[in-house]
């Protein structure tokens, strides 16, 4: 449940700065480390960073853990790890490079745009 209401913040955070092409992947039967994937596209580098800064001021505004960020300095894939939701902002041409889609999703476990999990 409170991976649930972590993947919602992180998620409105993303929507609210106009990320592009949102996806959420349930992994929790093929991972220790978390329960969900949360993936976005940046249009820019700035944009990267302002999602990113986003999403964290989200987190501490609702005292949720933050146990690492990657890639503030080179913003074509900015990880943050929430404990139970690892958010990856990217840029589109990252993204389809990495396609973590493929990697870690089952069609019947991601979602697109939307909270329900």
């Amino acid at each position: 449940m409170l991976a649930k209401r972590t993947l919602e913040i992180c998620h409105k955070a993303l929507d609210d700065l106009k990320a592009k092409n949102i996806v959420s992947i349930n992994i929790k039967q093929s991972s220790s480390f978390a329960d969900f994937f949360l993936i976005a596209s940046a249009t820019s580098d700035r944009h990267a960073s302002a999602l990113a800064d986003n999403v964290i001021d989200n987190l501490k505004k609702e005292q949720k853990m933050i146990l690492g960020i990657e890639g503030k300095n080179n913003p074509s894939w900015v990880l943050i790890d929430c404990d139970d939701v690892i958010v990856n902002i990217m840029l589109e041409d990252t993204r389809d490079f990495y396609d973590l889609e493929s990697l870690w999703g089952d069609p019947n476990q991601v979602f697109s745009s939307t909270y329900e999990v």
